[in-house]
């Protein structure tokens, strides 16, 4: 009696034990889903003239992560960066390189079009979270959308297609374009031209990178004598055309319509240029919400000088990342978790109200802007009006995601 009284207790208390038990083992399993380290790979350009974009790409990235702690969800962060030096083919090359050697959680960066349609494949195919913080090319938006791409940008056509609009307010009823024949150059003027309800008087899509001698073209827009000239030349593109435009007398007499053409850094040498021009864009150093003015006051005081929109995209891509791995407490296996956090943006944008569409591109307001002059030597971009608001890039009805 004794041993069976015995077997039965000890059965008892192990049944008893088992959900018991069993509670510490789940929690240790979900547990060890957990990252000990999110590890993130940035790909920017970050030697040759356009270097000061990288750096102020990876510099706002840099910031965001001080006031992140430089931990995500608790876990530290690290972020590997590479240089793609303006080139499609180096840029694949450091992408897989990251994917491959680096092992990253995360992709993100890509200043140009070109540049992340030749490394997109590779990460997407990985099943490795693509988070674009520029280039923002038409095939991504819509038929080649993919579930683990992301723009913490626009869409290429998104601002144009407001200066499109804009045009039309302004009354003009004439316009000239001119852009680089690349990837984004196609974008930008497909986006002005969607919107605009005048004449397209003129076109001309310059070699892409090596031309920076636009007198041929200042020569057929004189020819032309359209009310109004557009153009898309980042960079120091857009100095060097700014300069031969005001050179050739143009600029009195037919105002410039721009995009992404004068930024923090192209202002240092427009200056006087710049004034009276037109802008559209989707941020501005004066927007009003809190995560801008700190993001703004701060870049300032750390690297003395205003940010430009490449920065302000750079600094939301980790903030939107961030978002992701908080909301999934660090389990980046399972990958609908985090895109569906990724979707979902819960976090702070510089640019104020954000949100995604079908097709992972953001839905969000496009400004007005214009060129003032802080002092002898400072310039700085303010905001004027909303052109589109809660605005949604056309290829989103081509993406077969939802």
């Amino acid at each position: 009696m004794k041993i069976t009284t015995m077997l039965r207790r000890t059965t008892a208390l192990v049944l008893a034990a088992l959900p018991l038990a069993a509670m510490p083992l789940l929690a240790q399993d979900a547990a060890a889903q957990a990252a000990k380290k999110i590890k993130i790979g940035f790909v920017t350009t970050l030697s040759g003239p356009n270097a000061a974009y990288g750096q102020d790409m990876k510099q706002s990235f840099d910031l965001a992560l001080e006031h992140l702690g430089k931990k995500m969800g608790g876990i530290p962060v690290e972020v590997v960066y590479e240089d793609d030096e303006q080139k499609p083919e180096v840029g694949k090359q450091k992408t897989e390189k990251l994917l491959q050697r680096d092992k990253v959680d995360f992709v993100a960066g890509y200043i140009w079009s070109n540049v992340l349609l030749a490394s997109y494949k590779p990460v997407v195919d990985s099943n490795t979270f693509l988070i674009s913080a520029n280039a923002g090319p038409s095939q991504l938006a819509g038929e080649q959308c993919n579930p683990y791409f992301f723009s913490a940008s626009w869409q290429n056509d998104q601002n144009t297609m407001a200066m499109g609009e804009l045009l039309n307010q302004k009354g003009a009823k004439k316009l000239y374009l001119v852009a680089p024949n690349y990837a984004a150059g196609q974008d930008m003027v497909n986006g002005v031209k969607s919107m605009f309800k005048g004449e397209v008087v003129g076109q001309d899509m310059t070699k892409w990178p090596d031309q920076l001698d636009f007198s041929a073209e200042i020569s057929k827009i004189r020819a032309a004598k359209p009310d109004a000239v557009f153009v898309f030349f980042p960079s120091r593109w857009g100095v060097q055309f700014y300069t031969q435009y005001a050179q050739a007398g143009l600029k009195k007499d037919i105002p410039l319509y721009s995009a992404y053409t004068v930024d923090a850094v192209t202002l240092k040498l427009q200056k006087d240029l710049a004034l009276d021009t037109f802008l559209t864009l989707w941020w501005a150093p004066d927007l009003p919400y809190a995560a801008n003015q700190k993001f703004v006051a701060d870049f300032k005081k750390k690297h003395g000088q205003t940010p430009t929109f490449y920065g302000a995209q750079s600094y939301d891509a980790a903030n939107l990342i961030a978002s992701a791995v908080t909301a999934t407490k660090g389990n980046l296996k399972d990958k609908n978790a985090v895109r569906a956090a990724l979707k979902a943006a819960k976090f702070d944008s510089v640019r104020g109200p954000i949100k995604f569409g079908n097709n992972h591109f953001p839905i969000h307001n496009i400004y007005q802007q214009e060129v003032y002059k802080v002092s002898d030597s400072e310039y700085d971009i303010r905001t004027v009006s909303t052109v589109l608001k809660d605005f949604q890039d056309p290829y989103a009805s081509k993406c077969a995601m939802k």
